[in-house]
């Protein structure tokens, strides 16, 4: 029997439909799964597909692994964490010198680089690569996010430039860079989606709460968007969920209970940005939201107390001109948008200077251009944006996006100020344009934060008018700190 390009463990809905899009493809494969009823589910489902020359299951591991031409390649798709170890040891007894392990979940970038150091001392190759696209993608053409071992890159891409997705400029797959770089920039990506999504489900709550529109008129509303530069798999799949009807007629999306579930990636995207100090307050709300969600009870409780008190739940704003209100909307959703991704894209770039990874910011607007949840049309001008200036400081500041926020700036905070005048929470959108007004201004009373830094506790201060390092104290009387702190501090 002919022996299979490539290999692909682990076969849950995303591991079966991957395997399955690259049989199509025409490259045969061997599949494994720890429990070997999945491994038959997926022969049987090649074979209803009409794939079964392509596909071939395995019972066990070291059969699996022989059945693979050299250098061996195979792809784990199976839970992060210690699963992927021990699977990862299981291969490592057959697999030889040169072979090639790449790890397709959401793992921890760290995790990946300790493994590629443990299978290298074996003289294997690792790879972490980031898949995006959600089940249909992994069957159709997902996003693929490969970094690791730069060598092997080479024995995957012809398979992988095949299966993910294909955009107008190329397939959506690139080698992003050494050790856990696949993995990372995947995680990001899941903290950009975590922005749009939270943004999104704002605009939403907007509309229908103070704008008074229903769902339909919502579902019609995100359907225009999507033709605009709002386009985008979130804006369209958000439409079809407004215009969805329950068995009884009503609309589906009003009976869903509203808290909303993570696993990780996004609050993994915040603690990165924290330790590499980059500000991502529009992922950061969006991951609060989320938590704050799922405080329904505590919700329900705090809605009745301070209802008792007069604070009643948002209504429909008095003289409201819809038509302006959905104009503004819109505006505000998309400088938001900006927002998210400027600061996921800086992000990235604070870690790939840190790691030398160097990580094509452009290109990786690119391959996300399609199959991957954050698709989105404007996705193009911001590999255009990178294009002009690799060393872009902030998409905020290129100068098509730049004159993009400063004509929408009015609506933006009619938006905002709408929302708060009315309690209607829209926390990315408030910190989305606080990190705009912040990152645009020239001078931040921060000047008094470090004052109060030094007064306590001898921090030390630069000045205006002089070069150095300086200390006050600044009440003997009150006990104002003077044990010097700063080691570059001008007496």
């Amino acid at each position: 029997m002919a022996l299979s390009q490539i290999g692909l463990v682990g076969l849950a809905v995303m591991g079966q439909n991957l395997s399955l899009n690259i049989a199509e493809k025409g490259f045969p494969i061997s599949v494994f799964n720890r429990s070997y009823e999945k491994t038959e589910a997926a022969v049987a489902r090649a074979q209803k597909e009409g794939l079964s020359d392509k596909l071939r299951g395995y019972k066990d591991v070291k059969d699996f692994v022989e059945s693979l031409e050299k250098p061996r390649r195979v792809i784990l798709l199976v839970q992060a964490g210690a699963p992927v170890d021990a699977t990862v040891d299981n291969l490592c007894k057959y697999m030889e010198p040169g072979d090639i392990i790449i790890d397709g979940g959401n793992e921890w970038y760290e995790n990946t680089e300790r493994r590629k150091a443990k299978v290298e001392a074996l003289g294997l190759r690792y790879m972490g690569m980031g898949v995006s696209g959600g089940e249909e993608g992994a069957r159709r053409g997902p996003s693929m996010m490969p970094g690791g071992t730069a060598e092997a890159y080479k024995y995957i891409e012809p398979i992988v430039t095949k299966v993910a997705a294909q955009v107008d400029d190329g397939p959506c797959v690139m080698y992003i860079g050494d050790g856990g770089a696949g993995n990372y920039v995947k995680m990001v990506h899941n903290g950009i989606e975590y922005g749009d999504m939270q943004l999104i489900s704002e605009a939403y709550d907007v509309l229908h709460v103070l704008g008074g529109l229903s769902n339909d008129e919502i579902a019609a509303v995100f359907a225009e968007w999507n033709q605009g530069e709002l386009q985008s798999f979130l804006i369209e799949i958000s439409a079809i969920i407004a215009a969805k009807k329950d068995e009884d007629g009503s609309s589906l999306v009003d009976k869903i209970v509203d808290k909303t579930g993570a696993k990780g990636t996004g609050k993994w995207t915040v603690q990165q940005a924290a330790e590499l100090s980059v500000a991502a307050p529009t992922i950061t709300a969006s991951l609060d939201g989320r938590y704050m969600s799922a405080l329904k009870d505590q919700r329900v409780s705090a809605s009745k107390v301070f209802g008792d008190l007069g604070l009643k739940a948002p209504a429909a704003a008095a003289g409201v001109d819809k038509k302006q209100l959905i104009a503004d909307v819109r505006a505000a959703l998309y400088c938001s948008k900006i927002c998210s991704y400027a600061q996921g894209m800086n992000i990235i770039k604070a870690k790939s200077e840190e790691k030398e990874w160097g990580v094509d910011l452009g290109g990786l607007a690119r391959i996300w251009k399609g199959g991957c949840i954050i698709r989105a049309g404007f996705l193009d001008r911001i590999k255009q944006a990178y294009q002009r200036d690799s060393n872009l400081p902030s998409l905020l500041v290129d100068p098509p996006f730049a004159k993009d926020l400063a004509e929408r700036d009015a609506a933006w905070r009619r938006v905002v100020a709408l929302a708060v005048t009315n309690g209607v929470p829209a926390p990315g959108m408030m910190a989305s344009l606080s990190y705009f007004d912040t990152y645009r201004r020239e001078r931040l009373p921060a000047n008094l934060v470090q004052a109060q830094r030094d007064f306590f506790g001898s921090h030390t201060y630069q000045r205006t008018d002089k070069e150095g390092w300086f200390h006050t104290v600044w009440d003997e009387n009150f006990g104002s700190a003077d044990s010097i702190t700063t080691s570059a501090y001008n007496r």
